[in-house]
């Protein structure tokens, strides 16, 4: 399916300014790379007038993400690190409540809603772990769409092929991390929209048991099959934001030998 004009076939993937968290995180607490430049860049591409941030998000929070971020680069200089995703540019589905500000899910018609009298539990997890959030990203009106067409805020374009699609409804989310508008994002899966858009846009998507992560806060599609998970470059990325959204501690599994192992035998 097409939306608009062939613009790159450059995968912006490929050369987007960010690494993996763990990595980051480690620079941060050496004092070799500051959250405040990896969320600058982060924030050049959103607002490149050039690029897809005008698609992929419905709202950007430059100035509260450069605070946070300089803010998070002074404790870190001194050892202090409140989870693995600190100082960690991270965007938010437009379907989770962030206070004083109308959830949209996508679309015009809840504009004049009232604004969310206090965050979501995820979103209120992230920022106590110290996540940097940059920004809300754009989806398919009330994720009820495997494509991620949207006919008010726009298509984010695939990052791999500007004409394609990104995949939905998470489809800002996926964009954002191929982009490198954001190291990873929170989206939400119904019937697959963190897998879709993670797949067609190349980057990981995991939709984790519904009850693990609360979806109180979020505007939901089907509650028997709703959940909320992270997008992100990596595996190890996807289970460090999940860890802080499920409110879970941090255990990296260990190693198993693969030699000799079969996953399954048609």
């Amino acid at each position: 399916m097409r939306h608009q004009p062939v613009k790159t076939r450059s995968p912006a993937a490929t050369a987007a300014p960010v690494s993996e968290i763990s990595g980051l995180t480690r620079a941060f607490l050496s004092g070799e790379q500051r959250s405040l430049d990896v969320t600058e860049a982060c924030l050049k591409r959103v607002l490149d007038p050039a690029g897809e941030g005008k698609r992929t998000f419905t709202k950007v929070w430059a100035d509260d993400a450069r605070a946070a971020a300089a803010a998070l680069d002074v404790l870190m200089r001194v050892g202090y690190a409140s989870s693995p995703v600190s100082g960690i540019p991270i965007s938010i589905k437009d379907m989770l409540d962030v206070k004083g500000e109308t959830t949209l899910a996508g679309s015009n018609a809840l504009d004049d809603a009232p604004p969310a009298a206090e965050d979501s539990p995820v979103v209120r997890r992230l920022k106590a772990a110290g996540a940097v959030l940059v920004g809300r990203t754009n989806m398919a009106q009330f994720a009820f769409s495997i494509v991620g067409l949207n006919p008010h805020f726009g298509t984010p374009g695939n990052p791999w092929d500007r004409s394609r699609i990104p995949g939905g409804s998470s489809s800002g989310a996926a964009v954002s991390v191929a982009d490198g508008m954001a190291v990873a994002a929170i989206g939400s899966d119904t019937v697959g929209s963190i897998r879709a858009p993670a797949a067609l846009c190349g980057v990981v998507g995991f939709k984790p048991t519904q009850s693990s992560v609360p979806r109180e806060g979020a505007i939901p599609l089907s509650i028997t099959l709703d959940a909320i998970g992270p997008l992100a470059r990596t595996v190890e990325d996807c289970a460090a934001v999940y860890g802080v959204i499920a409110g879970e501690p941090q255990q990296t599994p260990p190693s198993v030998a693969l030699g000799g192992l079969r996953f399954a035998v048609p």
